[in-house]
């Protein structure tokens, strides 16, 4: 049996699965984000240590027998968290998270650094952990001197699992202190950001072990091991692994409260100035790109809220196909944007609104502007040369079949639906558990899912949505020059 742990920003969800992939129980428990300033983000780790302990204990009583053949733990988590602790493993100040956006003038201080963004293949954005340990050594430097290890989130929960100070690839892409391409740390970016080598942890494949479980944890949990925890991987490399989107052609659109445009790479090939991701995978040899549009069902989320209706009041009220585009374009720079603008700035907009219209015209713009937002991604990975041979669609916003039509005709690619079997960021960390303890190729366990069915684009409206996003990314230049 295999534990796989996924960490997300308002809690921990852990499933245990058999070695093939076949879910024998599972549990979640829910943690809150701090926010004690204006664009702060803070958690405290210890919150996630009590999550596990939670979780792990409810699927004891719900599987005792699967549990007690427990072999592996594989690790998923949220992106680019500075968890600062000391030479004796203390936490020294809370953990701040991925969408903190304190350091942007850190940020744009080592962006604009020669050579950062040849070393790392990416933009510094502010959210990236570098930054952040900048802003710590500029405004709590009696924190910053006691520095001994960063740390990410769930290599936080696996030095209290194994006593270790590790970390995978993918996961640490995301600081700016990796070169990606080497898949390594760089000198050069560590010296540039005030950090040392050995602040660092050590580095792993996502599918190699990362350490085995302690002891103690064993005892207390009835287990006689051992047990050897995975690198694991950041929760975008970890969910396309659960999805078996490896190498080239395979990707994903998620349809969160971010929205997220993904595929594998068979090889190195960054575009930092595009603002697409560009991480080592959570596989040996392979990399993943994505586009990154922060407000996807965050937008329908926004609109619910403004209108006093829940967002799947506001999805039903549409029909179950797009007929074409809307007239009223919605932007949905809720929050800025991240690709391809990397403008934290922007804010959205309504264009074309009419005295006859309401909420199903409003609704229905939202879902189209962050289709068109996606398609912004979708022309920046391909210009790095990434293809998408399947796409599968997940996340809340795929159960609305109004807008799963809509982004087949803007994107024109078939959207696949994956049938009802277990995916996703725990099922890709118990996958990755599933390596580390067996030895067996990424290959050979991370196959896709089956397919439930494939939602093809319009051959009839697909000019017409193609017109309307050209409108749509006129916009942007207009709106940005008001600010």
């Amino acid at each position: 049996m295999y534990l796989g742990l996924d960490l997300g920003t308002s809690g921990l969800r852990a499933i245990l699965t058999d070695e093939n992939g076949a879910v024998q129980a599972e549990a979640e428990a829910a943690f809150d984000v701090a926010h004690p300033h204006p664009g702060w983000s803070e958690q405290d780790p210890a919150d996630w240590i009590r999550a596990c302990e939670a979780t792990v204990d409810a699927i004891r009583q719900a599987a005792p027998d699967a549990f007690a053949a427990l072999r592996g733990i594989g690790l998923s988590g949220h992106m680019h968290g500075a968890t600062l602790i000391d030479r004796d493993d203390r936490v020294l100040r809370p953990c701040i998270l991925w969408n903190d956006t304190r350091s942007i003038t850190e940020a744009a201080a080592l962006d604009a650094t020669p050579g950062m963004r040849e070393i790392t293949g990416n933009i510094v954005f502010p959210g990236f952990t570098a930054p952040k340990l900048a802003w710590v050594a500029a405004h709590e430097p009696e924190v910053f001197a006691q520095v001994a290890k960063v740390l990410l989130p769930k290599d936080y929960l696996r030095l209290w699992l194994t006593g270790s100070c590790i970390s995978d690839l993918s996961d640490s892409a995301g600081t700016a202190w990796l070169d990606v391409g080497a898949r390594d740390w760089s000198a050069e970016a560590l010296e540039r950001g005030g950090m040392r080598r050995d602040q660092m942890p050590e580095l792993v494949e996502g599918s190699a072990p990362g350490g085995d479980l302690r002891a103690t944890l064993l005892s207390e949990w009835g287990l006689t091991g051992p047990v050897v925890v995975a690198g694991g991987g950041g929760d975008n490399a970890a969910a396309a692994c659960g999805m078996g989107c490896l190498g080239e052609g395979a990707g994903f659109v998620s349809l969160g409260t971010s929205g997220v445009l993904m595929t594998g790479r068979d090889s190195y090939a960054p575009d930092p100035a595009s603002a697409v991701h560009s991480f080592c995978h959570a596989v040996p040899g392979r990399w993943y790109q994505m586009g990154v549009i922060l407000a996807a069902t965050g937008s329908l989320n926004w609109l619910a809220r403004n209108l006093g209706e829940s967002p799947s009041d506001l999805s039903t009220a549409l029909p179950d196909a797009a007929t074409g585009p809307s007239t009223l374009t919605f932007l949905p720079y809720l929050s800025g944007e991240r690709t391809p603008h990397n403008d934290s700035a922007i804010r959205g907009a309504f264009i074309g609104l009419d005295v006859a219209m309401g909420r199903t015209d409003l609704t229905r713009a939202v879902m189209e502007g962050v289709a068109f937002a996606l398609h912004d991604s979708l022309t920046a990975l391909t210009g790095t040369g990434a293809r998408f041979d399947t796409l599968l669609a997940v996340g809340g916003g795929a159960r609305s079949r109004f807008w799963l039509t809509t982004l087949a005709n803007t994107l024109n690619l078939p959207l696949s639906l994956p049938s009802g079997s277990e995916m996703g960021a725990a099922l890709g960390a118990a996958r990755l558990a599933i390596c580390a303890a067996t030895g067996e190729t990424p290959e050979a366990v991370m196959t896709p899912p089956a397919t439930a069915e494939v939602i093809e684009p319009d051959a009839n409206l697909t000019q017409a949505y193609t017109e309307s996003y050209e409108r749509y990314r006129a916009l942007y230049p207009a709106l940005s020059s008001l600010g």
